[in-house]
């Protein structure tokens, strides 16, 4: 695989409610960038993303997935994310390390809880962010009720760059007010036809288009004299103000996609490639120290942890944005937190489960690499000196707890070790032993979120385990007001004992 510089890297993260299609529009990008030559289906258990058991048994994306395509001379990183808030960690550690949030919406239900969610965890982050209606072909798809929600929920900053003509089971075909086109679609999806816009549509067209390119317009001094001197304003000055307007979070562009027939999946990644914004473009994550850091190519080579999986004959997989300089294969590189020497023997590119070898990585790009010794989620790896450690992810405070215990006392031991392993694997579940209880808690974002974990036990692990309610730490404490005196007196034939006492409980 080619190595790409900076400036050609575009890291995105798939959000949105389960069942949004986000599996199925990684997979359609997978394909029309020529990583895989066939689309895998959810239901069949066979896309590229969604390939744990656990996936596969449940039918939707339970971890972050790094993935990878390429289009016109672009790498583009995808991650697919979770829609369930109970595992809202692979979201907010996706959207930590990408430069704009995908939010795909089914238009069949519109605005959902998993949508609002992720939209909070991208305004906290504050990324950059653009909305993708998907399933526009199901029967009771509705594109115009699912911008209206949008609107009530995120504001007027959501702004048509398409629409659909037909949408419902013959959708085939999409309006870009962008580029003043018709894209007619073959019964397959796949390349489009690129029409003139009918007549019956010219008018709406038109009238979007005008408020796109003020919508444009505005987020720049110049590109607004020049929208009062011409009018409107060429399709070049309108990707630079949307751009603008992108990076600011005051523009969120709706495309419109089935991406399960692969239609519109190509027009929206020239989309990303030309507007979205670089790794450079975006601020670069704070240093514990406060230094300045700079995503260059030339400076010393570093990299931020931000997931860690386990996968059976492979062993601990280190996923890692790279933050500045280029990352080689037997490179040799600190542990900030632990002072401790690892040595990257192998760099590798993701395709889920799928993972190809590279010269190196430079600064901006996704990675991963394997068989470190120490090195976990959260920490940074850096050259000897340099002063450098990378604020970690902050995660959403815990919601839901259980009392964790071994059926045969025999398993606590491995019990202990196992949660003390998966709490790197997902940090959102937080591991306690409490002395007074005398139990080991389990601190999770939801009964499905300890549901997962209990799954890992059964399948994975093969250790019974039940589940218990905590115990309530009772403690006595003082009810009522109370008062008593007391005087000791006692002779021994020697200076004797004298003492009084005065004492006031409340």
């Amino acid at each position: 695989m080619k190595v790409y510089k900076t400036e050609q890297i575009r890291n995105i993260s798939l959000t949105g409610n389960a069942g949004s299609g986000k599996t199925t529009l990684a997979e359609a990008m997978l394909f029309e960038g020529g990583v895989i030559n066939r689309r895998g289906e959810v239901t069949a258990k066979n896309t590229v993303s969604d390939h744990n058991y656990i996936e596969q048994e449940y039918g939707n994306s339970v971890l972050s997935t790094l993935l990878y395509t390429e289009s016109n001379g672009t790498k583009i990183n995808v991650l697919d994310t979770p829609g369930m808030d109970d595992l809202c960690g692979g979201v907010v550690s996706s959207l930590n390390v990408t430069d704009l949030a995908l939010m795909v919406v089914n238009t069949t239900n519109g605005v959902e809880s998993g949508t609002v969610a992720a939209g909070r965890y991208a305004e906290t982050v504050n990324i950059p962010m653009m909305f993708v209606f998907n399933q526009l072909d199901h029967d009771n798809s509705n594109f115009d009720a699912t911008l209206e929600q949008c609107k009530a929920t995120f504001g007027n900053k959501v702004t048509i760059v398409q629409y659909p003509v037909d949408a419902g089971p013959e959708f085939s075909a999409i309006i870009d007010v962008l580029k003043m086109k018709m894209y007619k679609y073959g019964p397959n999806g796949g390349k489009p036809e690129v029409l003139e816009i009918p007549d019956s549509e010219k008018d709406r067209a038109e009238e979007l288009h005008n408020e796109l390119v003020e919508m444009a317009a505005e987020n720049e001094e110049s590109l607004m004299e020049l929208y009062f001197d011409k009018g409107s304003l060429s399709e070049d000055e309108m990707r630079k103000g949307m751009k603008m307007g992108m990076l600011q979070r005051d523009l969120y562009p709706v495309f419109c996609t089935c991406a399960k027939k692969n239609i519109g999946v190509g027009r929206l990644m020239e989309f990303i490639v030309n507007i979205a914004p670089t790794p450079v473009e975006r601020p670069m994550r704070p240093v514990a120290s406060g230094r300045e850091m700079k995503m260059e190519e030339s400076a010393d080579p570093s990299l931020f942890v931000f997931k860690t999986a386990v996968e059976s004959h492979v062993g601990e997989i280190t996923y890692f944005k790279v933050m500045s300089g280029k990352i080689k294969e037997g490179l040799d590189l600190i542990n900030t937190k632990t002072g401790n020497k690892e040595r990257l023997s192998q760099v590798f590119v993701s395709a889920g489960k799928n993972r190809d070898k590279v010269e190196e990585l430079v600064a901006g790009d996704l990675g991963c690499t394997v068989k470190l010794k120490e090195t976990k989620f959260n920490q940074t790896l850096t050259t000897k000196d340099a002063d450098t450690q990378y604020e970690p992810i902050k995660f959403p405070a815990s919601k839901h707890t259980v009392a964790v215990k071994a059926v045969n006392e025999s398993d606590d031991e491995k019990v202990g070790e196992i949660l003390n392993k998966i709490k790197f694997e997902d940090p959102t579940f937080v591991i306690e032993y409490s002395k007074e209880l005398k139990q080991l808690l389990v601190h999770g974002q939801g009964e499905y979120h300890l549901n997962v974990l209990k799954w890992y036990f059964d399948n994975v692990h093969k250790i019974d385990v039940n589940y218990i309610q905590p115990k309530i730490p009772y403690r006595e404490t003082i009810t009522k007001f109370a008062q008593a005196d007391y005087r000791h007196k006692k002779q021994s034939g020697g200076a004797g004992q004298f003492g009084e006492v005065h004492m006031i409980i409340e």
